[in-house]
């Protein structure tokens, strides 16, 4: 199997015995860079990164370093476009669409909240909801199925709570055993 994204996915090495237990027997490849943003995975893809491999399932999450910039049909293309690339290198795998974890307003270098960070963690928030409710269609029920697992990122308060993700958008390894729990029902169904 093999996860394709940014940051959040590359930081599954924040929880190797948690990524071992849960994806070790599948010969897991982690394809998660740092930043990365949609058009980053298109140029990995279309130049090579894919070559070779013949996994089952590739887990796909990435948009959240686009939300700033970028509309949320402008994200949905992009991922459209890279579930194409992934499914036309690899005709035999099955892609985990995730949708887009949500992130919460991030605290500056001085350990502050302003009003801005909390601005854009809205602005941000607004756009990945229309992401993700766009990326829920792509759901073909065969060769492409969408998960939101959202919902285990937020406390009773409605908030991420920082034990899940300490600066409110990258998962520590309580957050990544949470992922990967929430994810193991389909995932497994799409293994077989």
């Amino acid at each position: 199997m093999l996860f394709i994204g940014d940051s959040i996915t590359a930081g599954w090495t924040k929880a190797p015995h948690i990524w071992e237990h849960y994806y070790g027997k599948f010969q897991p490849a982690n394809f998660g860079i740092g930043g990365d943003r949609t058009q980053h995975v298109i140029w990995r893809i279309e130049n090579g990164e894919l070559e070779g491999l013949r996994p089952k399932v590739t887990v796909l999450m990435i948009g959240t370093n686009n939300s700033a910039n970028d509309t949320a049909a402008e994200i949905t293309a992009a991922n459209t476009k890279i579930i194409g690339l992934i499914r036309a290198k690899m005709p035999a795998t099955k892609v985990l669409l995730l949708a887009i974890f949500p992130r919460g307003a991030r605290k500056d270098a001085d350990g502050n909240l302003t009003a801005v960070a909390v601005a854009d963690a809205e602005n941000r928030t607004a756009v990945i909801n229309a992401v993700n409710a766009d990326l829920a269609k792509l759901d073909d029920g065969v060769n492409v199925r969408f998960l939101d697992i959202a919902k285990v990122f937020y406390g009773q308060d409605g908030k991420i709570p920082h034990a899940i993700m300490p600066d409110q958008l990258h998962p520590n390894a309580a957050g990544y055993q949470l992922w990967a729990d929430a994810m193991k029902p389909l995932l497994t169904e799409m293994l077989k």
